[in-house]
Formats: C-alpha cells, sequence, structure tokens
C-alpha cells in the first residue's frame, strides 16, 4: 500500500502518516506533483542465531582474558589507557 501525498499535506498530518508506515505502509511526499521523498518502514532487526550468538561470546571471553605481547600481558583497559 503507498499512500501519495503533497509537501503540505505531510507537513500538517505528519503524525497520521508515520503512523501507516508504523503499520507497513509506504508514503510519497510530491512536490508539485513531483515525488520528492518516501517514507517506508525500516526493517525489522534480526535475531542472532545461537552460532552467531555462540562466537559473540567467544569473541567477549577472548578480549576479556587480553592478548600477549611479547611476554607482557595487556587487556582492552590497559590499552585505551589515556
Amino acid at each position: 500500500m503507498q499512500d501519495v501525498v503533497s509537501v503540505r499535506e505531510a507537513n500538517q498530518h505528519l503524525s497520521r502518516y508515520l503512523e501507516r508506515v508504523e503499520a507497513g505502509a509506504e508514503v510519497v511526499i510530491t512536490r508539485r506533483g513531483k515525488p520528492i521523498a518516501r517514507l517506508s518502514p525500516i526493517a525489522a532487526t534480526t535475531e542472532l542465531s545461537d552460532a552467531q550468538r555462540a562466537a559473540r561470546e567467544r569473541l567477549r571471553a577472548r578480549i576479556q582474558r587480553g592478548y600477549a605481547l611479547g611476554g607482557l600481558r595487556a587487556n582492552r583497559d590497559e590499552l585505551h589507557e589515556r
């Protein structure tokens, strides 16, 4: 579903058109009959898979342990100390 409205109409009733966009509609805004902008819903964020979640946790754990640098152990906080 697509609504086509003028800049003036969109300006006067923006919240109405935003509600339509939230419901999945697309709104095209025109100036002097020519399309100039499109309001469309933002795609929903996807959930991480179990494998992605596990990989993220392994990375976080590795960062917490720090990295060996020639016999010295430095952790993330020490590397970014100002």
